[in-house]
């Protein structure tokens, strides 16, 4: 099976021919300039918008000086939000209203809060699940449905709870090292497609057999 086409914007094809709608690979159709995905991610939703990027990320503002950053091979489930650093108030004075959005001359370049948020590469954000601003996602992590993730994810942690704490790792350390050292989702798509079977049995000998010299 050829693994799916990144320039597609709907990559799954139904029984009877036709894209199911509500899928998209996000690179396809993201046109936020802050807001950056790798080839092979995809997004789905039940009720598909027709602004994807507004809908995953509502607060990240083309022109702001945070970015969001997702990797290659991710996957979001429906209902998924990034809270952006641009949706954060200033919080050093005697109130978090934010004056300065209310007057043009002070508006631009009034951003309390500019981190960037981060997602790594094979990343599966569950149904429901929200990011918030900064917070930045090793590769491998799985986020659990309902989640609320702030801070550094480990690689490979699966994240559950409000707030997200690790509820345990997806495999053992030394196992954990030696994926992060081959970074598969960074080979050619024709080795990838070559080491699907190893992907998806979890034959971990036969990855590195297959790595690039």
């Amino acid at each position: 099976m050829p693994l799916p086409d990144p320039n597609l914007r709907h990559p799954i094809i139904l029984p009877d021919g036709q894209p199911h709608t509500g899928t998209v690979m996000l690179s396809r159709v993201v046109e936020n300039p802050n807001f950056s995905v790798g080839d092979y991610t995809y997004a789905s939703d039940f009720d598909p918008p027709r602004d994807w990027s507004s809908h995953l990320a509502p607060y990240l503002f083309a022109g702001a000086r945070e970015r969001l950053r997702i990797g290659r091979f991710c996957q979001i489930a429906h209902g998924v939000k990034f809270i952006t650093a641009s949706a954060n108030h200033a919080q050093e004075g005697l109130s978090c209203f934010p004056f300065p959005v209310f007057d043009p001359a002070q508006m631009a370049g009034f951003q309390p809060d500019t981190r960037d948020t981060v997602i790594g590469h094979d990343v599966w954000i569950g149904y429901g699940a929200m990011i918030l601003p900064g917070a930045r996602i090793g590769d491998g992590a799985i986020i659990g449905a309902g989640a609320v993730v702030r801070g550094t994810v480990p690689p490979y942690a699966i994240m559950t709870g409000n707030p997200a704490t690790v509820a345990r790792h997806r495999f053992p350390k030394p196992q954990i090292a030696r994926l992060l050292t081959l970074k598969w989702w960074d080979w050619p798509a024709e080795l990838i497609l070559r080491a699907e079977p190893a992907i998806t049995s979890g034959d971990l000998d036969m990855l590195e057999a297959l790595a690039p010299d």
